[in-house]
């Protein structure tokens, strides 16, 4: 072994504590970093496959009725490879044992054969049987909710007539990997699945016989989905069409982009920060080691080791920590990973996710943590090239004192001895106490974006179900009906009142901009569903006109003033230019509001309503729910209850999870910047803390002369920490901000309070660790002059 390659294992075991510290936190970033790209990786790589196998859909179209002989005619629109038409339909359930609302997403599909577009993959039991009438097949999550399979039947309300479907098998289709009900966001496997029928009985149950009202397309390699969509709403706008969506506006689809999409995000900001605290760490321990070992620099020189030499051990030493805190960070980050994959699992619906740990993720992050501490060493490295031997052999001339600020100031005197001989220390290497500070300060930033997500959602939580929806249940027919069914809803026993809504969808021009949405048509006098913006503020809307959400009118390129074309999908499909009074910042979706008397005049009808929101006495839900669901008239029936409590259930855990990640990181930063320092701190002051135990100073005002000096700079640290955290969570937030759904930035006082509680203690902790080298000092070696 080399003489140098002794020195390094000997110098790395003398400052242990420090470069495991180093690489604890180089270990977090990394863990990070591996854990979101290698979930991502699988999820890519999973999806891709489901897609490509079981052809899920580029284009979507839904008609209010068209004839199966328009079919050869769509087939023939240039770019078109696969066509599956097809009758769709949302229908209440009756499940014994369950009073609220819930439904099904009817999907009619070949009897004789899967369907070639969004194929099924069975995961239980067979495919239908021809000329078996009242066989289903449902999807995976709601035969696991209920614990049914093959063998067992349900009971669906089709077209206001009760049938009992016989459970034939249990599948998945790429067209639900999320599956969700529409205008909602948190799965309820219990109360809404997917039932795949056979499209002959599906059809004659809803009166369509021979037609469909739904068509899913594959398009062939290098199409132009814009020109195929645009034929396609030419072909079928005469029969109801409601305009073609791309796989992009697809629900299942768009969530699941954007949650890989936010994955990525991940992998990027959180790595960041913890490698530019490893590499600040890294600067300050190798500046200080560089610093006392002058003497050996100078000799290596001298006995003939060239600069490139003496430069290669010291870069050895930090490649070495980087190593450690890589490998630690893969096999962390590798069991997160698998543990996360797992969990979207549960959400996601795939046949199979394979998780892996692709070697070049391992490799970049290797790369890229090598990098960053090669970054925090150049300085230090620099200093250990340019020192002439000569130089190096005399010892480092004291540092310059003179009087602090505060005592020039004149206020030095009410200040104690320890005191003043803290401030002196911090004012005399600025520097370093700077680096110090942003390495704390970080800490709390990083707490304070990990639970920024928490105090988010909670806000759209209270906003939405509190504030908006004031209401229990949100009811829609299966078709628009005179106002005149709000008598009859409120006739029911156990309903308070109700408010009418009218939805209807929409495309959006101006210009070249296009874009598909629904007008919510509302009453104007509005108590149990308000609109509420994400300052919590009551949005107005006017006689006349339409109220954009913010994001539709930023997709439109319009603002308050201007006008928009609007092109009605449902009855008369009627086409006006519509001024623009103003933009909501709302949460959800793209949306535009009316009011409901200026919708139906705009569609040309009389006062129709779609649904209604419905007030309801909680003692008598359970009567009103039974009533709703057994209505020939209703197609679907919402209780928010049941979605804020399914919400509850599913973040409570992911919260707590979070909680002790955030708590774990921020303390691990806070530890390895702080003991860094102290003990940096110990090695410099050694001679000097010896001598003031010897003048008679007691362990205890030696170690506030030691650990003062860092405490207060963590101290300092903690308002730029939560500037920083407060930045980083408004970047990060905005990041998360999609069209499906958007996060107004909220932090709550208490997530400040516990940044700096948990920062503080963990300094206060690892001071308390370094205060140890106090008392096991050898007063008399170490005021041995080392000349």
């Amino acid at each position: 072994m080399r003489a140098l390659d002794r020195k390094l294992l000997r110098d790395l075991w003398r400052m242990k504590g420090q470069a495991a510290a180093i690489a604890a936190v180089m270990a977090c970033g990394v863990a990070v970093y591996v854990m979101a790209l290698t979930t991502l990786d699988s999820l890519t790589s999973a999806r891709a496959a489901y897609y490509e196998r079981y052809r899920f859909a580029d284009l979507f179209a839904h008609v209010k009725r068209a004839p199966m002989a328009l079919v050869p005619r769509v087939r023939a629109i240039p770019g078109i490879q696969w066509v599956q038409p097809r009758v769709t339909a949302t229908v209440p359930l009756d499940l014994p044992g369950l009073s609220e609302p819930a439904a099904a997403r009817l999907v009619g599909v070949p009897e004789h054969r899967p369907p070639d577009v969004n194929g099924l993959v069975l995961r239980a039991g067979g495919y239908l049987e021809p000329g078996r009438p009242g066989q289903v097949i449902i999807s995976e999550s709601f035969a696991q909710a209920h614990s049914i399979g093959p063998g067992n039947s349900v009971t669906a309300v089709l077209n206001g007539r009760k049938r009992r479907l016989d459970v034939v098998g249990v599948a998945l289709s790429p067209e639900f990997i999320f599956q969700v009900r529409e205008g909602e966001f948190v799965p309820d496997n219990k109360r809404y699945g997917v039932f795949w029928v056979g499209q002959t009985e599906l059809a004659a149950a809803f009166d369509l016989t021979g037609s469909f009202n739904d068509l899913a397309i594959t398009l062939a390699p290098g199409a132009s989905a814009p020109e195929v969509m645009r034929r396609l709403d030419s072909l079928l706008a005469p029969h109801g069409g409601v305009g073609a969506t791309d796989r992009d506006d697809q629900l299942s689809h768009k969530i699941l982009s954007d949650e890989m999409r936010n994955l990525g995000a991940m992998a990027f900001v959180t790595p960041a920060i913890f490698l530019a605290v490893a590499a600040f760490m890294v600067n300050v321990v190798l500046n200080r080691l560089i610093a006392t070992q002058r003497e050996q620099i100078a000799v290596l020189k001298a006995f003939g080791y060239s600069r490139a030499q003496v430069v290669l051990h010291y870069l050895e030493m930090v490649l070495v920590i980087v190593v450690l805190g890589v490998a630690l960070g893969c096999v962390a980050g590798g069991w997160l990973g698998g543990h996360l994959t797992q969990l979207y699992k549960q959400f996601y619906r795939f046949p199979s996710v394979d998780y892996r740990m692709d070697p070049g993720i391992a490799g970049a992050a290797l790369v890229i943590a090598a990098a960053a501490a090669v970054l925090g060493m150049l300085m230090a490295l620099k200093r250990a090239m340019d020192l002439p031997p000569a130089e190096a052999m005399r010892p480092e001339p004291p540092a310059s004192y003179e009087p602090t600020l505060v005592e020039r100031l004149g206020l030095g005197r009410s200040l104690s001895q320890a005191l003043r001989m803290v401030l002196r220390e911090i004012e005399r290497r600025p520097l370093r106490a700077a680096i110090s500070t942003l390495g704390t300060s970080l800490a709390v930033a990083v707490f304070v974006l990990g639970t920024c997500g928490a105090d988010t959602i909670a806000y759209v939580m209270d906003t939405l179900f509190e504030q908006s929806q004031r209401h229990e249940i949100t009811l829609f027919f299966v078709e628009p009906v005179a106002d005149s069914a709000l008598y009859d809803i409120k006739s029911i026993a156990g309903v308070v009142d109700c408010e009418p809504v009218r939805v209807v969808s929409a495309r959006f021009r101006n210009g070249h901009h296009r874009r598909l949405a629904a007008v919510q048509g509302l009453s104007e006098r509005r108590f149990w569903h308000r609109l509420i913006d994400q300052e919590g503020r009551e949005i107005d809307l006017p006689p006349e006109g339409i109220v954009l959400s913010a994001a539709l009118g930023r997709a439109l390129g319009v603002e308050a003033g201007d006008t928009v074309e609007v092109e009605l999908l449902h009855g008369r499909r009627t086409t006006a230019r519509v001024p623009v009074r103003g933009l909501a910042e709302d949460l959800m979706g793209l949306q535009a509001y009316m009011r409901i008397e200026a919708l139906n005049r705009l569609m040309r009808e009389g006062s129709l309503i779609s649904g209604a929101y419905v007030a309801v006495d909680p003692a008598a839900a359970g009567p009103v729910y039974e009533k709703l669901k057994n209505s020939p008239r209703v197609a679907s029936v919402a209780a928010k209850s049941i979605a804020v409590k399914n919400f509850d259930d599913i973040m409570a855990e992911n919260m707590r999870i979070m909680r002790f990640f955030n708590i774990l990181f921020a303390s691990i930063i806070a530890v390895g910047v702080v003991y860094n320092m102290a003990q940096i701190t110990l090695a410099e002051r050694k001679r000097e803390l010896a001598t003031m135990r010897v003048l008679g100073l007691t362990r205890a005002e030696t170690s506030f002369v030691l650990l003062g000096e860092v405490w207060a700079l963590a101290v300092a640290a903690v308002p730029f920490g939560l500037i920083l955290g407060h930045w980083f969570s408004k970047v990060l937030i905005e990041s998360m901000s999609t069209e499906t759904l958007r996060f107004p930035f909220v932090l709550a006082r208490a997530t400040y309070a516990q940044a700096v509680a948990v920062v503080l203690l963990a300094s206060l902790a690892s001071g308390l660790l370094v205060r140890r080298g106090i008392d096991k000092l050898d007063l008399v070696a170490v005021l041995k002059a080392p000349e």
